[in-house]
């Protein structure tokens, strides 16, 4: 989980890459960098995210088989939430308890 500002999109075949600047990372069990490209299975452009929009993703680490790809899904059921002052008290209180 973190609040990134979405720098780019870019179509790659059947999927849709996002350039994200990492703004606060909450909770993470991979390390991340501060820009991170965040890969969309779809190119239909859901979950909507605006190119300059900060938003609040919950995104997971995948890994092929091979091990020879290793990247950040959100996928299109995935947690994308515009970023808001609440948001960001709602993660840090959910964060305490878990």
């Amino acid at each position: 989980v973190f609040q990134g500002r979405v720098l780019a999109r870019r179509l790659v075949g059947q999927e849709t890459r996002y350039e994200v600047e990492v703004k606060t990372p909450y909770r993470h069990r991979f390390p991340l960098v501060p820009r991170e490209y965040v890969w969309v299975p779809n190119t239909c452009g859901c979950p909507p995210l605006r190119e300059g929009g900060e938003y609040l993703l919950m995104a997971r680490r995948h890994v092929n088989y091979e091990r020879t790809l290793n990247r950040i899904l959100l996928q299109d059921d995935g947690y994308a939430r515009p970023w808001t002052p609440r948001e960001d008290r709602l993660v840090r209180e959910a964060a305490r308890h878990c």
